[in-house]
């Protein structure tokens, strides 16, 4: 089974609204990071009422999405303004996930420790919106001919995500569902030392459980390493407000 993405232009739609998404996190991000700096004096800050209240990008992501996601829904155009609503919608979700961690927890985290959420949810929309554009789907591939072939072969693939769920692999089992090998791999692997698959199974100075341990502490070192280098690295009182 294969999503053919291309009719109606759909596949460049997604394509674009993918792009216009990469591409406003990136600047968005540039530009906080610019912000951040005390040597770049001359960029733009964020922008703030006369009563002194700072309006976060992610308020002009909403509106772009809602425009754009209205315009689409009630007016249903073709080619070219399928296109640029699609872009338009992309552009919004980069500015509103890109503050994800501040709609999370209702408050201005965005460099502190808890601003990384933003970081994840950025990289896990970017996984799962890129399978969809590619057109990935768990029966890709798969023998379709009867209905309990295809019960199995959902069953599996939903198992093994399930199964990647619990060992704490949370984007693993996500983006499992569209690309099964991804569930696969990460319910074979060893699961994460905090995860409730670890508390149940490895026991407490097991060998199994040190080994989960210290894989999951270079997994967690050079992801941070990658969040750093993607969204900046956090503190606790930023020198400018972003």
């Amino acid at each position: 089974m294969h999503i053919d993405l291309a009719e109606g232009g759909g596949q460049l739609a997604g394509f674009l609204l993918l792009a216009g998404f990469l591409l406003s996190f990136g600047f968005i991000r540039m530009s906080t990071r610019l912000m951040r700096s005390p040597r770049v004096t001359w960029w733009p800050g964020s922008i703030k009422t006369e009563g002194g209240i700072h309006v976060h990008h992610l308020v002009f992501g909403i509106v772009l999405m809602m425009l754009a996601g209205f315009c689409e829904f009630a007016l249903q155009p073709g080619a070219p303004w399928l296109e640029i609503l699609a872009a338009a919608f992309g552009v919004g979700m980069g500015l509103t996930l890109d503050e994800f961690a501040l709609w999370l927890h209702l408050d201005d985290v965005y460099w502190a420790e808890e601003g990384r959420r933003s970081v994840d949810a950025v990289i896990v929309a970017a996984l799962v919106g890129g399978a969809v554009v590619l057109g990935f789907t768990p029966l890709e591939g798969r023998d379709t001919g009867s209905v309990a072939g295809i019960a199995a072969i959902l069953g599996l693939d939903l198992g093994c995500s399930v199964i990647a769920a619990l060992k704490g692999k949370y984007t693993s089992a996500v983006v499992g569902i569209l690309v099964p090998l991804v569930g696969l791999v990460a319910a074979i692997r060893l699961a994460k030392p905090a995860s409730p698959w670890a508390r149940r199974r490895y026991a407490q100075g097991s060998t199994r459980l040190a080994r989960a341990t210290a894989r999951y502490e270079r997994s967690r070192r050079r992801y941070r390493r990658w969040q750093d280098r993607i969204g900046g690295a956090p503190t606790v009182e930023p020198p400018k407000q972003a």
